[in-house]
């Protein structure tokens, strides 16, 4: 068999140099082409900013004193750009430790400095390679897991609907009379299969955000309108525990947001679910109002509040609520991915969420959309 069939050459490394000097850029690019890596010249950083998002380089080699826009500026923006994987970048410079700081505290990753040696500019582009090689090892292993993940949980979902609609057939009694025993463990049954089916529901939902595939449908929604189908949805549950379920808002409050209905009712539905399930005794409380934005009188936050009277959270677990599969320390704690789903959803509408919470005090997660305008 020939082996050549079974491999791949090896990807050849394209670095981008960035430098106002024609006769660095051509040292620069001189050396690195007798290596074997592909190079690309950028004689600013408009332009180099505007190569990368065309064709990303393995590694950016960057002067940092250049007209316009200097290195720090070009830095800066590289590393903001969300739509970017990791690209290393190696400051060149000719100025002296204070802005080597600044260069590494705006986000690069290494420097050299002018007149540049030959042996040690190789041996940093080496060593960045390597980092970036690593980085991208790392997040292809991340991808593949997750989409394994979603996968399986996609396929499991099958089985649980045909499960949960052939109970749903022995409750309803078409399959034939059944002993009062049968009927109890028919329940328990259909219980735990629909709690299953939410929990990989929600992971299905988890990875589809994550993985930038879910689609959402944004019209003009009416918050107060989803809270008061919530608490109607919710209030049996809250009467089997003796629980007091209300909703309140200040007056004359404008609830209306742009948004997904759907996604925001998942929210809702998960928030007041929780204070629901954690509370034992008292109640809980929706309250929508309304509040000015900082420094701009004009715009507004439609805030929202779910408080409870439960056990309250301590402030180590209030510090990674929010991960996802963080699990808290109370013994009806799910799979740790609801709260984590909430926060995607909220700050994919450019929300906020905030949990105020003590011990023995019960809980207070505050919302925060902005108002339709």
């Amino acid at each position: 068999m020939d082996l050549s069939v079974l491999t791949s050459s090896p990807k050849t490394d394209h670095i981008l140099i960035v430098d106002d000097s024609s006769d660095n850029l051509f040292l620069v690019q001189t050396i690195l082409e007798e290596e074997g890596y592909e190079i690309s010249l950028a004689e600013d950083g408009r332009v180099a900013l505007e190569q990368i998002d065309k064709s990303p380089p393995d590694l950016v080699l960057l002067d940092v004193m250049m007209p316009g826009m200097d290195g720090f500026e070009v830095t800066k923006r590289i590393r903001e750009n969300p739509q970017l994987s990791f690209i290393p970048i190696l400051l060149i410079t000719a100025y002296d430790q204070p802005s080597v700081v600044q260069g590494l505290d705006t986000g690069a990753d290494d420097f050299i400095r002018k007149p540049v040696e030959v042996e040690e500019l190789l041996a940093r582009v080496r060593s960045l390679l390597r980092l970036k090689h690593s980085v991208d090892e790392r997040d292809h292993i991340a991808r593949q897991r997750e989409d394994f993940v979603s996968r399986l949980t996609h396929d499991l979902r099958t089985p649980l609907v045909a499960a949960d609609r052939m109970l749903t057939l022995f409750q309803q009694g078409a399959l034939g009379e059944m002993s009062p025993p049968m009927q109890e463990a028919i329940v328990t049954m259909a219980r735990s299969n629909r709690n299953l089916l939410a929990m990989a529901n929600t992971l299905l939902e988890v990875y589809r955000y994550e993985a930038g595939r879910k689609n959402l449908c944004f019209s003009t929604i009416d918050v107060q309108e989803i809270a008061k189908e919530v608490v109607q949805e919710l209030s049996p549950l809250a009467m089997e525990k003796s629980l007091s379920l209300t909703y309140d808002n200040q007056e004359n409050v404008d609830s209306k947001i742009v948004g997904d209905r759907l996604e925001i009712h998942r929210v809702f539905t998960n928030l007041v679910g929780n204070a629901i399930k954690f509370t034992d005794a008292g109640s809980v409380t929706i309250h929508l109002s309304q509040t000015p934005v900082d420094a701009q009188p004009n715009d507004s936050w439609l805030v929202i509040e779910v408080k409870d009277t439960g056990p309250g959270i301590s402030p180590e677990e209030q510090k990674m609520l929010f991960e996802r599969f963080r699990q808290g320390s109370h013994k009806r704690s799910g799979s740790g991915l609801g709260l984590h789903l909430s926060k995607r959803i909220i700050e994919t509408h450019q929300g906020t969420i905030e949990l105020k919470s003590d011990l023995g005090q019960g809980s207070l997660f505050i919302i925060r959309f902005p108002a339709y305008q």
